[in-house]
């Protein structure tokens, strides 16, 4: 499933309830992996669980609010399995340090009988620059924050943390103190780029205010991170459906920031130097924060793509155009383009940019003579490695004359609306909805379908609209012709 964190709606979210989880299940194991980055944090955790109780098949797990409210993306599945596994949240109760969401099992478990569950999740903006200033000459470092405990509203008889960095270059995290009730070990160690935090023995239900103010404690992980931390602020994609044209065209408007999380910005210490960033390339050491080039995978058999700034057009980029992918099959091809920006992006510096293509509408649209509509794929957004889209707007503009308009999204939006949008040689106007998100990754590069009826009427209303206004001319032009606008009539001799 895919979660949105605002307005906190949940892919499956059913009638919520208040309750606590019923006793039905210990976990034998638990283990989180977090996976540490820049603007996006990778975080798995998966649960080891046992049914105390014939026929349980609701399972619950817990999630800190500081945790909930950084998730922009949680995934339940089987271990194994592909398919992902519906869910549904509590109502979140401000009282509570923790929010729980139910987990439907495909199946009652049987007393005793085991399963082990995975939890994928995204966190954005989950990470600090530390210090906050650097020079072009120096290392980036970031911190990284959470709580010890994995929460559960059940007995669990181990559970292990470990948090592991890009690189070996760990420069300090926290050692907890305070837990002779759980270890009698080490409560830290480190080996390369990562840190273990347990293993923690016998630990009670701990989704509770109890536990949490008794033994829940921060722990952070200093760490130096090789890679520019990279924001979106603002994405508006339109994307315009042509019948008569045969055509889709998508243009993006995007605000590309070099930045820490949460704005608190890693800033350029000094002044720029041309020279020192020269040097830095040639000698194939640029520095971790700086980014020099983007590459983006587009689709296949696209034309007319054109990527500007605010000065001009931008020369300084290549496109390797591939093929279209033949309908029926499941390879996928992508169209590769290198775009480097008209100058290098340091921390705190931002960059505005507009990127547009053409791709035929009948490589993403289909008609279904049963229902006498037609559905169009149109993606969100096309993925940058390693950023977040901190807020996108997504607009798409349907022919003009479509009625009976429905569309189904991968995940729920912020909010949806449909207009009315007015260009050259429109009559009535012509449909457009308008999606809007917040905190995208590349989890959520994803497609809306939108379905609507175009009358044999509004097929003929574009070619009406332009031999009408031609008529309209060719009309003026003759009567304007004999008309006599001299003010002395000459005699003639």
């Amino acid at each position: 499933m895919l979660w949105r964190t605002l307005p906190l709606l949940l892919l499956g979210l059913t009638a919520p309830s208040l309750a606590s989880p019923s006793q039905s299940f210990e976990n034998t194991a638990v283990v989180r992996a977090v996976e540490l980055g820049g603007a996006v944090v990778h975080v798995t955790t998966t649960y080891a669980i046992k049914a105390t109780k014939p026929g349980a098949k609701v399972y619950t797990i817990a999630l800190g609010l500081e945790e909930k409210e950084r998730t922009s993306w949680l995934d339940v599945r089987v271990k194994g399995q592909q398919t992902s596994l519906p869910t549904s949240g509590h109502i979140l109760d401000s009282s509570q340090n923790y929010h729980l969401i139910d987990v439907t099992l495909e199946r009652p478990l049987a007393l005793d009988s085991t399963l082990n569950l995975v939890v994928e999740s995204h966190q954005t903006h989950a990470t600090t620059p530390w210090p906050a200033e650097a020079s072009q000459k120096e290392d980036q470092a970031l911190k990284y924050q959470t709580d010890l405990f994995i929460l559960s509203p059940y007995y669990t008889a181990v559970q292990r943390s470990k948090i592991k960095s890009l690189v070996p270059r760990i420069i300090s995290f926290t050692t907890p103190e305070g837990l002779e009730d759980f270890t009698s070990d080490a409560t830290a160690t480190k080996q390369g780029a990562a840190i273990t935090y347990g293993p923690y023995n016998n630990i009670p239900s701990s989704a509770n205010q109890n536990f949490i103010q008794k033994y829940q404690q921060p722990i952070s992980i200093h760490y130096h991170h090789e890679q520019p931390v990279l924001e979106v602020t603002k994405l508006t994609r339109s994307a315009e459906i042509s019948h008569w044209g045969n055509n889709l065209n998508i243009q993006d408007d995007l605000t590309l920031h070099n930045a820490g999380p949460r704005q608190h910005l890693a800033r350029l210490k000094g002044h720029f130097s041309r020279l020192e960033h020269q040097s830095q390339t040639f000698y194939k050491r640029p520095a971790p924060q700086t980014l020099p080039a983007l590459t983006l995978h587009l689709p296949a058999g696209i034309s007319n793509t054109y990527y500007y700034d605010l000065i001009g057009n931008v020369s300084t980029s290549r496109l390797r155009v591939a093929p279209p992918t033949p309908k029926g099959t499941h390879a996928k091809r992508f169209s590769v383009l290198e775009l480097r920006p008209r100058y290098p992006i340091l921390g705190g510096w931002n960059y505005s940019f507009t990127l547009g293509w053409d791709a035929p509408l009948s490589d993403s649209a289909a008609y279904d003579k049963s229902t006498g509509k037609y559905i169009v794929e149109v993606p969100i957004m096309t993925g940058i490695p390693g950023a977040v889209v901190n807020q996108a707007e997504v607009s798409i503009v349907l022919p003009e004359g479509a009625t009976d308009v429905s569309f189904t999204t991968p995940f729920p939006a912020i909010s949806n609306t449909i207009s009315t949008h007015t260009t050259y040689l429109d009559s009535i106007g012509r449909p457009k909805l308008t999606f809007e998100y917040k905190d995208l990754t590349l989890n959520h590069v994803r497609s809306i379908y939108v379905s609507y009826s175009v009358p044999l009427s509004a097929h003929l209303r574009k070619p009406y609209v332009v031999a009408t206004a031609f008529f309209s001319l060719f009309a003026l032009a003759i009567v304007g012709r004999r008309i006599n606008l001299t003010i002395n009539k000459q005699k003639s001799l």
